[in-house]
């Protein structure tokens, strides 16, 4: 079997085997899909995970199938991208199609009702995982801090539409590097990446960013 059929079916078959198993989709997915792609696979590492994680966030649609698409264009290009999409979204239609069908009958009993509640509890604790690993490769310094803790505060009290806050975020990102670079200062960007990116023979990138004045 050629090497990339077979990196095919091992993408396929990593989000398959993840869809079933992650009740509440969506963010809730995103422990399950960074413990196969990080932790069991090594297809990436915990930084670049975290910068699919924030694109595929800011994206249109749901940010786990956004992901999943996502890291297969990185391991497979357009196919490897499909292969994911797929096998994260069939199960996935299958089991929703099913209890729609029986939810109808067993809607009504109360203990039917404390299993839903148990789940949302459940997809709560995914979602603040999920976030609490963004959260320590996004939060770098002072401001990345103030910008999440404004984004949350304004999204809670504010009758402001989201897709507006990711774009306003967009452009104060750019502006902040483009100001601290301007200044001489090292933007939140390269020092987040100095600290996470080691050669082989163990030296930090950061050893090469000071001594290039960078």
């Amino acid at each position: 079997m050629p090497n990339n059929m077979k990196k095919l079916l091992d993408i396929f078959w990593t989000f398959l085997r993840i869809s079933p198993v992650t009740f509440g989709g969506g963010y809730a997915m995103i422990p399950a899909i960074e413990k196969e792609v990080v932790e069991k696979n090594g297809w990436m590492n915990e930084d670049e995970m975290a910068e699919m994680l924030s694109i595929a966030g800011a994206a249109p649609g749901g940010i786990g199938v956004n992901a999943s698409a996502m890291v297969g264009y990185h391991l497979a290009g357009v196919m490897g991208a499909v292969v994911a999409v797929i096998g994260i979204t069939l199960p996935t239609f299958i089991i929703v199609l099913g209890l729609s069908l029986l939810y109808g009958f067993v809607a009504h009993y109360p203990k039917t009702q404390a299993l839903v509640e148990g789940i949302r509890a459940g997809v709560v604790g995914l979602i603040l995982a999920a976030g609490y690993k963004m959260a320590k490769s996004s939060i770098v310094d002072k401001l990345t801090f103030a910008a999440t803790a404004a984004t949350v505060i304004v999204l809670l009290f504010v009758p402001i539409h989201p897709i507006l806050v990711i774009l306003f975020g967009f452009v104060l990102g750019i502006s902040v590097v483009a100001i601290k670079e301007r200044m001489g200062m090292r933007s939140p960007i390269k020092q987040a990446g100095a600290k996470a990116a080691v050669t082989p023979s163990g030296y930090k990138y950061a050893d090469y960013f000071i001594a290039d004045g960078i």
